[in-house]
């Protein structure tokens, strides 16, 4: 067990979460705080909390054996480019939904039935049908290998450059806000608050200053209700959560971020989003710098007189860091906030979160005093030479946990740019999904930075990882023998806890978010619709 409580929590959960400690030997590791402003579930925005752990205060599956029943697999055709979905707070009548949407719809779908209760399909967005998604998934059960899958592949990717509302939070009254490319953020709510099957409908717009440029690139919020915005050319944006109330700054070395205008969509100066801490810390990643600004209550801040510091990280291959930044450690423990930075072998970065120990000396190679650990993410392979992730370091206690999404094998002919297709839309092939999962973790007393262990053993081709604290395992979407597979590694030595077949490619995970609800089931994006796996349900 790695829970220790801190801050606010639904009754419910925390009952549940004692029930099942009780029964479990372990070591004892801080919570991050819950936000009392995000909605009252685990898992309320991406990364399942402000601190942008990916790890979860409620148990996963035990073993369902080596394939699902049928009966156990819940498939709801919400659309496609579903990668996140978000659980409410219980409404009046105790019920829950998941709120979730795509290039095409938001929808509220039911927590214990997993039926779509509501639609709202966005304004001039083209329609997709049932009958184009099951013509696409047959055609990758027929094939997901060789030149004609790559054509298909490319085909059905092609649809996502039209995807611009990803980042999204749902809040403590159910409201649920999305930000697209036009740099507007608007806020969706339930026709009548007392009913989860209500209409969805549009309670508010922000639309952001003509002078605040570049795409949005995430979002979260502060402990007092500020969602927080940044965008791709360096702006961070604190909105009220009515919307009307605004205040921008800029980050630091951002002068020239506009002139990167030329690369490609998601490769901008500011690449993911943001961790928050309850102390008002706000923490983003940019091309070669970790930044920590900080939020005053009313105004954001960049003055080291306030606590705010940039430190840089090693960028190599020159686009940065592909992860949001997670937080580690919590009340009296060591804290950092981790990410993987920009060599062409990433590394595992942890940079001290508050004041660096007067007695650091900083470590050697490394490119600021800041950094309490780098360690090559090479999957116990000495001789690797690349690797690159576009996922969120995985933290739970002091451990950190990386996978290898680097395909195995490489067409002649393929681009660098499209090798993405081979992880994603053609993961499961044996020719292509790539192997390893990495752990790394912090010994407080030595203060030192080290491997725990990795398991090459365990194929992780594109979903993010989710840990469970009180089940001690990590949990992923993988794929054995062409077929995808939910895996279950045990937290403290990587061993593999076990594997169980999902099936096909209508379970392919396409990038997406692996969750665990308030009931232990897990549930993930597809390329046309939603996953969960409710073993015994």
């Amino acid at each position: 067990m790695l829970f220790k409580k801190t801050g606010f929590y639904s009754q419910a959960v925390l009952q549940v979460a004692l029930v099942l400690f009780a029964a479990l030997p372990s070591e004892s590791a801080e919570m991050p705080p819950i936000n009392p402003f995000l909605a009252d579930s685990v898992y309320p925005l991406g990364h399942g909390a402000s601190a942008q752990q990916g790890a979860l205060p409620v148990a996963g599956p035990t073993d369902p054996g080596p394939r699902f029943a049928p009966s156990d697999v819940h498939y709801a055709a919400t659309g496609p480019a579903q990668f996140g979905a978000y659980t409410s707070g219980p409404y009046p009548d105790g019920r829950r939904v998941y709120w979730s949407n795509g290039l095409d719809r938001i929808v509220k779908v039911d927590f214990e039935t997993f039926e779509n209760l509501a639609t709202h399909w966005v304004p001039g967005a083209k329609r997709w049908t049932e009958a184009e998604a099951e013509e696409s998934i047959a055609e990758f059960d027929d094939s997901n290998q060789g030149f004609f899958s790559l054509l298909h592949a490319f085909r059905d990717a092609s649809k996502l450059r039209d995807l611009s509302s990803v980042y999204t939070v749902l809040d403590s009254d159910n409201t649920y806000f999305i930000g697209d490319k036009s740099g507007r953020i608007t806020a969706y709510g339930d026709s009548d608050p007392n009913d989860p099957a209500s209409e969805i409908v549009e309670k508010g717009r922000f639309q952001m200053p003509e002078f605040v440029t570049g795409l949005s690139v995430g979002m979260n919020m502060t402990f007092d209700g500020w969602l927080i915005v940044p965008t791709e050319h360096g702006y961070v944006v604190a909105i009220s959560k009515d919307l009307k109330q605004h205040r921008v700054i800029r980050m630091r070395h951002s002068e020239g971020a506009e002139d990167k205008a030329t690369r490609p969509t998601g490769y901008g100066w500011v690449r993911n989003g943001t961790a928050i801490d309850s102390d008002g810390g706000i923490y983003v990643a940019s091309q070669e710098h970790m930044h920590k600004l900080i939020w005053t209550g009313d105004q954001l801040s960049i003055d080291s007189a306030d606590g705010a510091w940039t430190a840089r990280y090693l960028n190599g291959w020159g686009n940065g860091t592909g992860a949001t930044p997670s937080l580690m450690g919590f009340a009296d423990e060591d804290r950092f906030v981790v990410i993987t930075d920009g060599e062409d072998l990433m590394n595992v970065v942890l940079f001290w979160r508050d004041a660096i120990p007067a007695d650091w000396k900083g470590l050697p190679g490394s490119p600021d005093r800041r950094i309490a650990g780098m360690l090559p993410a090479d999957m116990g392979d000495e001789d690797l030479k690349e690797i690159q992730s576009e996922q969120s370091v995985v933290v739970a206690g002091y451990g950190a946990l990386v996978v290898n999404n680097v395909p195995r094998n490489v067409p002649w002919y393929l681009p660098s740019r499209a090798r993405s297709l081979l992880i994603s839309y053609l993961g499961s092939s044996p020719r292509y999904q790539p192997y390893g999962v990495q752990k790394f973790e912090w010994d407080a007393s030595k203060r030192e930075f080290r491997v725990a262990w990795v398991n090459r053993e365990v194929s992780s081709p594109s979903c993010v990882p989710i840990a469970s604290y009180p089940s001690g395992r990590v949990y992923l979407i993988g794929a054995r023998e062409n077929r995808w597979t939910l895996e279950a590694i045990d937290w403290s030595d990587g061993q593999s806890a076990f594997h169980a077949e999902i099936g096909g490619q209508r379970y392919n995970p396409l990038f997406s978010g692996t969750i665990i609800d308030e009931r232990g089931r897990i549930h993930y994006g597809s390329p046309w619709g939603r996953v969960r796996l409710a073993p015994g349900d």
